[in-house]
């Protein structure tokens, strides 16, 4: 196994589009080459199939962009839906050059199949923002089902009411029909005036509970959701309304009647750089979809994707600053008033899963896991577990500039978006699991947290443990490849 998570050769894939028919999952996403260094240039509808998640067909390219002066230079995100035999897409027609000429920059656009490989475009069925509620130039991420208890279909849009605050006015538009050809558009289905566009929406019931998912910008970059009883609202924001980071977006889910799972895109960086900008396209990451008692959403990895490691590596730790006891499969530390750290004997697999077992007790500061460390710690990413702040955190050192105002590299922070919130107890067992491939880093914890990121600095290194003032053991450890 040379990589886990799929990104096509010679390019990267963006807003999976997934669907499932038949015993497989037909996963369309936007293909970018980067041409010319330059991204969303000319953007079509690729297709890739799997059962696993593990190992995919390429199916290449499906729906092809349009030319330089049709709505469809770039084919971006949409839905597929089956009724009576026939897949229809649902797509956003975006062309940049449109609004310098006066016409819209945004379109939803229809095409047909019998087949989902190949596609015939019904230009006749291409509609276009109303100028009446919502804003001409954000009308986008169509995602269409059949509404039972209308007897109907809905199209839920990423779009902008005209009016508030303008960093306020994103929305989740909603447009009715019957034949899935004429389109009738009605009063927002959500506009809480909260951020500037919900992108990517999509809806889905488990049980009595609706969910509805749309990824923004505004303050961060992620993919939230909302939970509701009935379509009308109202759609509360749980506590944690988020599936995981910063590199992790534009997710849309799809079930197999058994599992739902969510498939989004963990982004590479800039010139391939730690600190750097955040690039749009990466790699794919699917997530299990987990309701917790209360109705709130949590994730897991899928179980096919822990399958896919078979190989248990031998490892031996070496402690290298302050005191550590190892008794059969419990590793442990207690500096009371100072930092202890234990690093493994070999380098780290670029491919492999780390799973394990970690408790704390007392009133430890600060633990977690290293990986690629240098010998002398030097140069290492941490994954940290705060009890304090309630959080779980990804940590590199040494931290670059990221600023010219920074005067020096030590009060460079980390960038927000490497958190997630976790509440942390005295004397729970916390189940972590980490896979590295590469520069992808996927981290879960309890089968209800997930944390993605991306390690480009550091190649190679140690794997290890650290405990910051405080008692922490970490037990059962397994490195697979």
């Amino acid at each position: 196994m040379e990589n886990l998570f799929y990104k096509p050769p010679n390019a990267w894939s963006g807003d999976f589009i997934p669907f499932y028919d038949n015993g497989t999952f037909w996963i369309f996403y936007l293909h970018d080459t980067r041409k010319n260094g330059k991204q969303g240039l000319s953007i079509p509808w690729y297709l890739l199939s799997t059962k696993d998640f593990v190992n995919f067909t390429n199916h290449g390219e499906v729906i092809q962009a349009g030319n330089k002066d049709e709505q469809d230079f770039n084919i971006c995100t949409g839905s597929v839906i089956k009724t009576d035999g026939i897949y229809h897409s649902f797509y956003t027609g975006d062309n940049p050059s449109f609004p310098k000429k006066g016409k819209k920059l945004q379109a939803i656009m229809h095409a047909v199949s019998d087949n989902l490989l190949e596609w015939e475009k019904i230009p006749g069925d291409t509609f276009y923002s109303d100028e009446r509620i919502y804003e001409k130039d954000d009308w986008r991420d169509p995602f269409v089902f059949w509404n039972k208890e209308k007897g109907e279909f809905w199209m839920l849009l990423a779009a902008r009411i005209k009016e508030g605050p303008s960093h306020r006015r994103g929305c989740t538009a909603l447009c009715t029909s019957i034949d899935l050809k004429n389109w009738k558009i009605c009063e927002p289905f959500w506009a809480p005036y909260i951020y500037y566009t919900h992108e990517c929406p999509d809806l889905f019931k488990i049980g009595k509970w609706w969910y509805l998912i749309f990824s923004t910008f505004s303050d961060q970059m992620v993919t939230h959701y909302r939970m509701s009883k009935s379509l009308n609202g109202p759609w509360l924001s749980p506590a944690n309304d988020s599936f995981d980071t910063r590199a992790f977006y534009a997710a849309k889910t799809a079930s197999d009647n058994k599992k739902r799972y969510i498939f989004g895109w963990n982004p590479t960086r800039d010139k391939g750089k730690d600190y750097s900008r955040w690039d749009w396209g990466g790699n794919l990451i699917v997530h299990v979809v987990v309701q917790n008692s209360d109705g709130t959403l949590s994730v897991k990895m899928p179980d096919t994707i822990k399958e896919a490691f078979k190989d248990e590596l031998p490892t031996t730790f070496i402690p290298m600053i302050g005191k550590w006891e190892i008794q059969k499969n419990i590793i442990s530390s207690y500096p009371k008033d100072s930092f202890s750290c234990i690093l493994s004997k070999d380098e780290m697999s670029p491919l492999c899963k780390i799973s394990l077992n970690i408790k704390f007790e007392d009133e430890v500061k600060n633990f977690g896991i290293i990986v690629r460390a240098s010998n002398d710690l030097e140069e290492t990413y941490y994954i940290r577990f705060e009890p304090d702040r309630s959080r779980l955190v990804f940590d590199s050192w040494p931290r670059k500039k990221i600023h010219p105002d920074f005067s020096y590299v030590s009060d460079s922070p980390f960038w927000v978006g490497h958190e997630r919130p976790l509440k942390l107890v005295t004397g729970t067992i916390y189940k972590v699991e980490v896979i590295i491939d590469n520069s992808i880093c996927e981290i879960y914890v309890n089968d209800e947290i997930a944390m993605s990121t991306r390690m480009y600095n550091l190649s190679e290194g140690k794997f290890g443990f650290f405990v910051r003032d405080g008692k922490a053991s970490f037990s059962n450890v397994k490195i697979k490849i």
